[in-house]
């Protein structure tokens, strides 16, 4: 599908109008300035491009990372859970420090 649009009562086609605004920009500023700006607005585009790609990177790995949390999470409240049931039927008392250290106050773990 070709868009026109209507200037003087002639229809152009949306590219042509395009380039004959830049090459009416270049002829006004000349051609380093506006070769500088058409570099500027390539580079732009190009980071735009770039850090939305980075972006959807980063969100990705960011919920990998709460994931594996999550599970790590969980194997030390089995842990603590195991722990807390050998000291019962062994009739050791259980170290309470580390029972409360399960809630993510301290590590659970006396390494």
């Amino acid at each position: 599908m070709v868009v026109n649009l209507l200037i003087d009562g002639v229809f152009v086609p949306i590219n042509t109008y395009i380039i004959m605004n830049f090459l009416q920009f270049v002829s006004e500023v000349g051609f380093p300035i506006a070769g500088a700006v058409a570099s500027g607005v390539f580079i732009f585009i190009i980071l735009k491009f770039i850090l939305a790609t980075v972006t959807g990177s980063v969100n990705g790995l960011k919920n990998i990372i709460k994931a594996l949390d999550n599970r790590v999470q969980t194997m030390n409240n089995d842990l603590i859970k195991i722990d807390a049931l050998l000291s019962h039927v062994t009739g050791v008392k259980p170290n309470v420090d580390r029972l409360a250290a399960n809630e993510g106050k301290e590590d659970a773990r006396k390494d």
